[in-house]
């Protein structure tokens, strides 16, 4: 009930970590697998920031049975003194104080990802309990907590006069993370292993101790420790591509308390550059200043060195970012002092001197690089040359697809079905092959706000396409069209994005599987965008329908079937199993029932959490080579149902 009575009773004030508790999305994101990911993060981030200081060399991560993290370094260890303002030790203080942290220019870390010291307490405030240990000083110190709030003192006795550093034990809240509390290993490897790509020499040991999830015996440990940092990761990005040079341009230097690092190479099948950004340890999605700096220095520098090597004339036009930029795979990483982020999800880097020195940096080291490899600087031009002359034909073939008023004109194509809604935020629209299957969507759809454009057959491959044939395809500027993509390569505009849940709905064979990944790749090359924004989706049919008498159930999977069988039904009971081949042998209420219908259906959002691995694979699996492909089927063919491939 509310209360017309608005006076100073009606103002809340929140002590201590009650915010956090409060609203929990305002310090990790959300309460769904992203936060609940996120507070490893922000544990294994200080242990990092050691690292950055230069006093911790190797970091343990547990995943233990009972369903908890530990994470474990040898740096200098927590302070443990009393602390001057709380009171209390320091270490209550940095776990139970909002804002309170060695980052805020006392001296404690020259760098950091801790921008906001709020990161040790928030996993306190979101935990159930949270133990920490600290080696300091010849003592090992101890305190536990639980939901924010310490349950004793302090206490202490003595250790190896040796051993420094800090463990950090948590078991998330259930009664906020109520959606999962398990962590899943594969999201935690591929940060744990970014990290110790970014910080070279540092070793990262992750354990899973899940022994009933492993269903083995011996827990699972990886071991994360490349000695070549950022130039590893960029060869581990392209081992499976032809690079046009061998050696990765490496570019180290500091200016001015900033610190920079950047590999750089050059493929020779691929169509799109892949460029990846980080300001201290920091995966900056959206960008930044540092990204700034090495675009425009990269397209001076080799329209530069394309003049002084007559690979373009006096009166030639300077060839664009876009065409120098095609096919490299690049990683930048920047250490600053004082970074100014995009608010606490960090996701750009604001910092408008980091622009110059990478500018002036990476000028200088790829200018001296390239001419004492002019064979290197040739090849690269080559294939920017090449690119800009693509370029040229997909303008000419998008004025030819203007003219015919497929892309830029009102008309939509003939085959899609519309809803009645012009709120892109409210509407969705479902990707489905054939016509049979459009057929049954098109019945059973709400035409509201459900789209349907089915495709015929296959469409193309991305992977291995230029522009120029993108816009000849029909069913490609079908689908172009319908959504209101726009141009490949201009800025993402989302207002003119006709639909916020773009489903893809294929049948649950090999065939459709192909069709999937084919309009995955489209989406993750032509519009990268999409995705990362969460756009995209993949719908869930079933494919078994179970009928006993006048009951009927719908079974997703082999497991759930057995499942079903083995607890509805009796061994002597009666009942037919009928198997899905295609959406189109599904009644139009059946398929609105169990795939379509808002209420009682299943969708999967496509989500990039590693965006390097995500790169590797589509190169894989769509691009030219046949032998990394080969490769990778031998190796996971056996174990994979392709039809319920999680991609």
């Amino acid at each position: 009930m509310t209360t017309t009575n608005y006076g100073a009773d009606q103002i809340q004030v929140l002590e201590g970590l009650e915010p956090v508790r409060k609203r929990p999305g305002m310090y990790i994101g959300s309460t769904g697998p992203r936060g609940l990911h996120h507070l490893v993060y922000e544990v294994v981030d200080n242990s990092v920031d050691e690292a950055l200081a230069g006093f911790c060399q190797k970091i343990q991560i547990f995943l233990n049975e009972d369903g908890s993290v530990t994470v474990v370094d040898d740096g200098r260890g927590i302070p443990t003194e009393i602390h001057s303002q709380t009171g209390t030790s320091a270490l209550e203080t940095v776990m139970t104080v909002l804002h309170a942290g060695g980052k805020f220019g006392g001296g404690g870390y020259k760098v950091s990802g801790g921008l906001h010291g709020v990161g040790i307490s928030v996993v306190n405030a979101l935990s159930e309990w949270v133990e920490a240990k600290v080696w300091r000083n010849g003592k090992e110190h101890v305190q536990r907590f639980e939901r924010g709030v310490s349950t004793g003192d302090l206490t202490v006795k003595p250790g190896d006069k040796k051993k420094t550093g800090t463990a950090i034990t948590f078991l998330p809240d259930s009664t906020i993370f109520t959606e999962q509390t398990q962590f899943e290993y594969k999201i935690l490897a591929s940060r744990f292993r970014e990290l110790a790509y970014l910080n070279a020499g540092v070793q990262i040991v992750f354990t899973d101790r899940r022994l009933n999830l492993l269903g083995t015996d011996t827990p699972y440990v990886e071991i994360y420790h490349y000695e070549g940092g950022i130039k590893e990761y960029v060869g581990y990005m392209n081992k499976d591509k032809s690079t046009i040079h061998d050696e990765i341009i490496y570019v180290q230097g500091e200016r001015s308390g900033v610190h920079v690092e950047v590999a750089l190479q050059w493929c020779l099948d691929a169509y799109s550059d892949n460029l990846l950004g980080f300001a201290n340890n920091i995966r900056t999605v959206d960008g930044g200043t540092h990204l700034e700096g090495l675009k425009t220095v990269l397209t001076r520098t080799m329209n530069s060195v394309a003049r002084k090597r007559n690979k373009l004339k006096d009166s030639d036009a300077n060839l664009g970012g876009e065409h120098i930029r095609e096919g490299l795979t690049a990683v930048i990483s920047v250490k600053v002092p004082e970074p100014e982020f995009e608010g606490q999800t960090k996701t750009k880097l604001g910092n408008t001197e980091v622009r110059g020195i990478v500018d002036s940096l990476v000028g200088e080291v790829l200018t001296e690089y390239l001419d004492f490899n002019p064979g290197v600087a040739d090849a690269v031009l080559e294939k920017a040359i090449q690119a800009f002359n693509a370029a040229e034909a997909a303008r000419r073939a998008r004025e030819l697809v203007r003219r015919k008023s497929v892309l830029e004109s009102s008309t939509l194509p003939g085959k899609l079905a519309d809803c009645s809604s012009r709120d892109p935020e409210g509407s969705e629209i479902f990707i489905v092959e054939g016509d049979s299957a459009g057929g049954s969507a098109k019945q059973g759809r709400d035409r509201r706000f459900q789209a349907i454009l089915p495709l015929r057959g296959k469409i193309l491959n991305i992977e291995k396409t230029d522009d120029a044939k993108i816009y000849k395809n029909a069913e490609i500027q079908a689908l172009i069209t319908a959504l209101g993509l726009g141009i490949k390569g201009e800025d993402f505009d989302v207002s003119q994005l006709r639909y916020h849940r773009i489903i893809i709905m294929t049948d649950a064979d090999v065939d459709g599987a192909h069709i999937r990944t084919l309009l995955l790749t489209f989406f993750y090359r032509y519009q990268r965008d999409l995705v990362d924004k969460g756009y995209v989706y993949i719908a869930c049919p079933p494919l078994y329908k179970v009928e006993r008498g006048r009951q009927h159930y719908y079974c997703y999977n082999e497991r759930e079937l057995a499942q079903l069988v083995e607890n509805e039904f009796p061994a002597n009971a009666n009942y037919t199993i009928q198997r899905f081949k295609g959406l189109g042998e599904m009644m139009p209420q059946q398929l609105w029932e169990t795939t379509m219908n808002p209420e009682t259906r299943t969708l999967k959002q496509i989500d990039i959490e590693d965006a390097a691995e995500a790169d590797r694979i589509f190169t894989i699996l769509m691009g030219d080579r046949v032998a990394p492909r080969r490769e990778f089927i031998e190796a996971y063919g056996p174990r994979l149902n392709l039809t319920q491939l999680d991609i």
